[in-house]
Protein backbone atom coordinates (compact mmCIF):
# COMPACT_ATOMS: atom_id res chain seq x y z
CA UNK A 1 0.00 0.00 0.00
CA UNK A 2 1.16 3.27 -1.06
CA UNK A 3 -0.52 5.41 1.79
CA UNK A 4 -0.21 9.18 -0.14
CA UNK A 5 -2.43 6.90 -2.68
CA UNK A 6 -4.40 5.20 -0.25
CA UNK A 7 -5.23 8.18 1.45
CA UNK A 8 -6.26 10.20 -1.83
CA UNK A 9 -8.95 7.22 -2.56
CA UNK A 10 -10.20 7.33 0.76
CA UNK A 11 -10.63 11.00 0.66
CA UNK A 12 -12.20 11.13 -2.79
CA UNK A 13 -15.20 8.68 -1.23
CA UNK A 14 -15.68 11.24 1.93
CA UNK A 15 -15.77 13.20 -0.58
CA UNK A 16 -18.73 11.86 -2.85
CA UNK A 17 -20.61 10.92 0.40
CA UNK A 18 -20.44 14.38 1.44
CA UNK A 19 -21.46 15.83 -1.74
CA UNK A 20 -24.28 13.66 -1.65
CA UNK A 21 -25.78 15.10 1.35
CA UNK A 22 -24.99 18.68 0.57
CA UNK A 23 -28.00 20.80 -0.49
CA UNK A 24 -29.30 21.62 -4.28
CA UNK A 25 -28.93 24.86 -5.61
CA UNK A 26 -31.43 26.55 -5.99
CA UNK A 27 -34.73 28.60 -5.18
CA UNK A 28 -34.75 31.69 -3.23
CA UNK A 29 -32.02 29.99 -0.75
CA UNK A 30 -29.49 29.28 -3.94
CA UNK A 31 -27.29 31.93 -2.46
CA UNK A 32 -26.97 30.16 1.17
CA UNK A 33 -26.34 26.79 -0.81
CA UNK A 34 -24.06 27.90 -2.69
CA UNK A 35 -21.89 29.36 0.33
CA UNK A 36 -22.22 26.16 2.09
CA UNK A 37 -21.42 23.94 -1.07
CA UNK A 38 -18.35 26.17 -1.54
CA UNK A 39 -17.51 25.99 2.49
CA UNK A 40 -17.85 21.93 2.39
CA UNK A 41 -15.92 21.03 -0.59
CA UNK A 42 -12.86 23.77 -0.17
CA UNK A 43 -10.49 21.18 -0.66
CA UNK A 44 -9.27 19.65 2.66
CA UNK A 45 -8.46 16.25 3.08
CA UNK A 46 -11.78 15.08 4.90
CA UNK A 47 -9.39 13.33 7.26
CA UNK A 48 -12.83 12.84 10.05
CA UNK A 49 -14.85 11.17 8.04
CA UNK A 50 -11.61 9.14 6.45
CA UNK A 51 -10.99 8.04 10.26
CA UNK A 52 -14.83 7.03 10.67
CA UNK A 53 -15.07 4.94 7.70
CA UNK A 54 -11.58 3.41 8.81
CA UNK A 55 -12.49 2.48 12.29
CA UNK A 56 -16.07 1.56 10.87
CA UNK A 57 -14.03 -1.12 8.33
CA UNK A 58 -11.51 -2.01 11.09
CA UNK A 59 -14.22 -3.66 13.04
CA UNK A 60 -15.94 -4.97 9.95
CA UNK A 61 -18.75 -2.54 9.34
CA UNK A 62 -19.78 -2.94 6.25
CA UNK A 63 -22.73 -0.95 5.32
CA UNK A 64 -24.11 2.60 4.39
CA UNK A 65 -24.90 3.56 7.80
CA UNK A 66 -21.81 4.98 8.99
CA UNK A 67 -22.13 7.43 5.61
CA UNK A 68 -24.57 10.14 6.88
CA UNK A 69 -22.34 10.21 10.20
CA UNK A 70 -19.25 10.86 7.46
CA UNK A 71 -21.10 13.28 5.71
CA UNK A 72 -22.51 14.73 9.33
CA UNK A 73 -18.89 15.17 10.96
CA UNK A 74 -17.08 16.72 7.65
CA UNK A 75 -20.46 19.40 7.41
CA UNK A 76 -19.72 20.55 11.26
CA UNK A 77 -16.27 20.63 10.88
CA UNK A 78 -16.31 22.55 7.84
CA UNK A 79 -18.56 24.98 9.48
CA UNK A 80 -16.41 25.98 12.99
CA UNK A 81 -14.24 26.96 9.58
CA UNK A 82 -16.11 28.95 8.50
CA UNK A 83 -17.12 30.95 11.83
CA UNK A 84 -13.34 30.88 12.59
CA UNK A 85 -12.47 32.52 9.79
CA UNK A 86 -15.12 35.69 10.04
CA UNK A 87 -14.18 38.88 10.89
CA UNK A 88 -15.94 38.71 13.83
CA UNK A 89 -13.47 35.84 15.32
CA UNK A 90 -9.73 35.19 13.73
CA UNK A 91 -10.85 37.44 10.11
CA UNK A 92 -8.87 35.42 7.87
CA UNK A 93 -9.26 35.56 4.15
CA UNK A 94 -7.43 32.39 2.66
CA UNK A 95 -7.56 28.89 3.60
CA UNK A 96 -6.48 25.70 2.01
CA UNK A 97 -5.20 28.39 -0.37
CA UNK A 98 -7.97 29.96 -1.67
CA UNK A 99 -10.74 32.75 -0.37
CA UNK A 100 -12.49 32.00 2.80
CA UNK A 101 -16.40 32.00 2.59
CA UNK A 102 -16.91 35.35 3.85
CA UNK A 103 -14.45 36.66 2.07
CA UNK A 104 -16.43 35.19 -1.13
CA UNK A 105 -19.88 35.88 0.05
CA UNK A 106 -19.80 38.37 2.86
CA UNK A 107 -19.76 37.76 6.74
CA UNK A 108 -23.70 37.75 7.03
CA UNK A 109 -23.91 34.74 3.97
CA UNK A 110 -21.47 33.36 5.64
CA UNK A 111 -22.56 33.09 9.11
CA UNK A 112 -25.66 31.63 7.22
CA UNK A 113 -23.78 28.94 5.30
CA UNK A 114 -21.96 27.96 8.71
CA UNK A 115 -25.76 27.59 10.52
CA UNK A 116 -26.31 26.11 7.62
CA UNK A 117 -24.28 23.25 7.65
CA UNK A 118 -24.55 22.94 11.32
CA UNK A 119 -28.27 22.52 10.94
CA UNK A 120 -27.50 20.18 7.99
CA UNK A 121 -25.45 18.22 9.86
CA UNK A 122 -28.04 16.45 12.46
CA UNK A 123 -30.61 16.70 9.44
CA UNK A 124 -27.80 14.33 7.80
CA UNK A 125 -27.10 11.95 10.37
CA UNK A 126 -30.89 11.50 11.31
CA UNK A 127 -30.82 9.68 7.75
CA UNK A 128 -28.96 6.63 9.28
CA UNK A 129 -32.11 5.68 10.65
CA UNK A 130 -33.30 4.98 7.43
CA UNK A 131 -30.01 3.62 5.03
CA UNK A 132 -29.32 -0.06 5.10
CA UNK A 133 -27.91 -0.59 8.74
CA UNK A 134 -26.41 -4.43 8.61
CA UNK A 135 -25.73 -5.45 12.25
CA UNK A 136 -25.86 -2.08 13.54
CA UNK A 137 -28.92 -1.46 16.20
CA UNK A 138 -31.02 1.39 16.90
CA UNK A 139 -29.78 2.32 20.04
CA UNK A 140 -25.80 1.96 18.68
CA UNK A 141 -27.15 4.91 16.19
CA UNK A 142 -28.90 6.65 18.98
CA UNK A 143 -25.51 6.45 20.53
CA UNK A 144 -23.69 7.54 17.83
CA UNK A 145 -26.07 10.60 17.66
CA UNK A 146 -25.14 11.60 21.03
CA UNK A 147 -21.41 11.44 20.67
CA UNK A 148 -21.87 13.64 17.43
CA UNK A 149 -23.93 16.11 19.08
CA UNK A 150 -21.63 16.38 22.31
CA UNK A 151 -18.64 16.46 20.85
CA UNK A 152 -19.41 19.04 18.82
CA UNK A 153 -21.15 21.19 21.60
CA UNK A 154 -20.21 23.33 24.73
CA UNK A 155 -18.87 20.50 26.14
CA UNK A 156 -16.80 19.80 23.45
CA UNK A 157 -15.42 21.96 20.11
CA UNK A 158 -18.04 25.01 21.06
CA UNK A 159 -16.60 25.22 24.18
CA UNK A 160 -13.22 25.22 23.69
CA UNK A 161 -14.00 27.57 21.02
CA UNK A 162 -15.53 29.83 23.29
CA UNK A 163 -12.89 29.68 25.54
CA UNK A 164 -10.38 31.16 23.01
CA UNK A 165 -12.58 33.61 22.03
CA UNK A 166 -13.20 35.17 25.42
CA UNK A 167 -9.05 34.64 26.17
CA UNK A 168 -8.49 36.59 23.14
CA UNK A 169 -11.31 39.41 24.07
CA UNK A 170 -10.11 39.81 27.38
CA UNK A 171 -6.71 40.11 26.26
CA UNK A 172 -6.16 37.32 28.93
CA UNK A 173 -2.57 35.73 28.70
CA UNK A 174 -3.57 32.01 28.47
CA UNK A 175 -1.28 29.19 30.65
CA UNK A 176 -1.03 26.05 29.71
CA UNK A 177 -3.28 24.55 31.44
CA UNK A 178 -6.38 26.49 29.54
CA UNK A 179 -4.35 26.03 25.96
CA UNK A 180 -4.75 22.32 26.50
CA UNK A 181 -8.41 22.68 27.27
CA UNK A 182 -8.66 24.40 24.19
CA UNK A 183 -6.46 22.25 22.22
CA UNK A 184 -8.30 18.92 23.61
CA UNK A 185 -12.22 20.50 23.14
CA UNK A 186 -11.66 22.42 19.59
CA UNK A 187 -9.62 20.36 17.72
CA UNK A 188 -9.08 16.65 19.60
CA UNK A 189 -12.94 16.46 20.39
CA UNK A 190 -14.03 16.39 16.49
CA UNK A 191 -11.27 13.44 15.98
CA UNK A 192 -12.45 11.43 18.76
CA UNK A 193 -16.24 11.80 17.63
CA UNK A 194 -14.54 10.19 13.89
CA UNK A 195 -12.90 7.16 15.85
CA UNK A 196 -15.77 6.57 18.51
CA UNK A 197 -18.53 6.96 15.94
CA UNK A 198 -17.03 4.36 13.78
CA UNK A 199 -16.77 1.74 16.09
CA UNK A 200 -19.88 2.66 17.71
CA UNK A 201 -21.72 1.91 14.86
CA UNK A 202 -20.22 -1.86 14.71
CA UNK A 203 -21.44 -1.97 18.63
CA UNK A 204 -18.25 -2.01 20.24
CA UNK A 205 -18.13 -2.30 24.04
CA UNK A 206 -18.19 1.24 25.98
CA UNK A 207 -14.05 -0.40 27.35
CA UNK A 208 -13.41 -0.13 23.35
CA UNK A 209 -14.89 3.23 22.84
CA UNK A 210 -13.25 4.52 25.74
CA UNK A 211 -9.71 3.49 24.13
CA UNK A 212 -10.43 5.21 20.88
CA UNK A 213 -11.99 8.28 22.86
CA UNK A 214 -8.36 7.91 23.82
CA UNK A 215 -6.43 7.80 21.09
CA UNK A 216 -8.69 10.70 19.55
CA UNK A 217 -7.57 13.04 22.22
CA UNK A 218 -4.10 12.13 22.03
CA UNK A 219 -4.28 12.59 18.09
CA UNK A 220 -6.01 15.89 18.49
CA UNK A 221 -4.01 17.46 20.72
CA UNK A 222 -0.70 16.08 18.89
CA UNK A 223 -2.08 18.02 15.88
CA UNK A 224 -2.77 21.24 17.19
CA UNK A 225 0.42 21.56 18.49
CA UNK A 226 2.26 20.54 14.94
CA UNK A 227 -0.99 23.15 13.87
CA UNK A 228 1.27 25.63 16.04
CA UNK A 229 4.10 25.02 15.10
CA UNK A 230 3.68 25.19 11.19
CA UNK A 231 2.31 28.57 11.94
CA UNK A 232 5.77 29.35 12.98
CA UNK A 233 8.02 27.12 10.60
CA UNK A 234 5.41 26.55 7.84
CA UNK A 235 5.80 27.54 4.24
CA UNK A 236 2.62 30.13 2.84
CA UNK A 237 2.60 28.14 -0.36
CA UNK A 238 2.67 24.63 1.03
CA UNK A 239 0.30 25.50 3.89
CA UNK A 240 -2.07 27.41 1.27
CA UNK A 241 -2.79 30.44 4.40
CA UNK A 242 -0.43 33.08 5.69
CA UNK A 243 2.48 31.82 8.30
CA UNK A 244 3.36 33.86 11.55
CA UNK A 245 -0.34 35.25 12.35
CA UNK A 246 -0.42 33.80 15.82
CA UNK A 247 2.91 35.90 16.56
CA UNK A 248 1.55 39.07 14.92
CA UNK A 249 -1.90 38.62 16.68
CA UNK A 250 -0.09 38.52 20.06
CA UNK A 251 -1.92 34.86 20.41
CA UNK A 252 -0.27 32.40 22.89
CA UNK A 253 0.26 28.81 21.31
CA UNK A 254 1.69 26.13 22.82
CA UNK A 255 5.33 26.92 20.75
CA UNK A 256 5.15 30.66 22.99
CA UNK A 257 4.39 28.90 26.39
CA UNK A 258 7.03 25.85 25.77
CA UNK A 259 8.89 26.88 22.73
CA UNK A 260 9.44 25.14 19.70
CA UNK A 261 11.65 22.12 20.66
CA UNK A 262 9.86 20.98 23.51
CA UNK A 263 6.56 21.74 21.03
CA UNK A 264 8.00 18.50 19.20
CA UNK A 265 8.83 16.77 21.36
CA UNK A 266 5.17 16.64 23.30
CA UNK A 267 3.42 16.00 19.89
CA UNK A 268 5.91 13.43 19.01
CA UNK A 269 5.41 11.63 23.03
CA UNK A 270 1.29 11.93 22.34
CA UNK A 271 1.81 10.22 18.91
CA UNK A 272 3.27 7.68 20.72
CA UNK A 273 0.79 7.16 23.29
CA UNK A 274 -1.92 6.80 20.71
CA UNK A 275 -0.17 4.67 18.37
CA UNK A 276 0.32 2.31 21.92
CA UNK A 277 -3.25 2.54 22.86
CA UNK A 278 -4.41 1.43 18.75
CA UNK A 279 -1.69 -1.09 18.41
CA UNK A 280 -3.52 -3.22 21.95
CA UNK A 281 -6.86 -3.11 20.07
CA UNK A 282 -8.17 -6.52 19.35
CA UNK A 283 -8.52 -5.29 15.79
CA UNK A 284 -5.31 -3.56 13.67
CA UNK A 285 -5.26 -1.34 11.06
CA UNK A 286 -2.40 -0.35 8.89
CA UNK A 287 -3.95 2.51 7.42
CA UNK A 288 -5.11 4.05 10.74
CA UNK A 289 -1.31 3.55 12.04
CA UNK A 290 -0.10 5.37 8.83
CA UNK A 291 -2.42 8.44 9.07
CA UNK A 292 -1.90 9.16 12.63
CA UNK A 293 1.95 9.18 12.34
CA UNK A 294 1.23 11.45 9.12
CA UNK A 295 -0.84 14.24 10.97
CA UNK A 296 2.41 15.27 12.99
CA UNK A 297 4.63 15.05 10.35
CA UNK A 298 2.64 16.73 7.64
CA UNK A 299 3.52 20.17 6.33
CA UNK A 300 -0.05 21.26 6.01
Amino acid sequence: MIFSEELKRRADFAESVLKSYLPEEKGYEVRVAEAMNYSALSGGKHLRPVIMYAVYQMYGGKEQVVEPFMAALEMIHNYSLVHDDLPAMDNDMYRRGRKTTHAVYGPGMATLAGDGLLNLAYETALKAFSVEKGQTTTESIIKALKILSDKAGINGMLGGQSADVDAEERNRKLDLQELLYIHEKKTACLLESALMIGGCLCNVSDEELKKLEDIGHYVGVAFQIEDDILDVTGDEKILGKHVGSDAENGKVTYVTLKGIEHAKKDASDMTESALAIMDKLPESDGFLRELVISLVTRQK
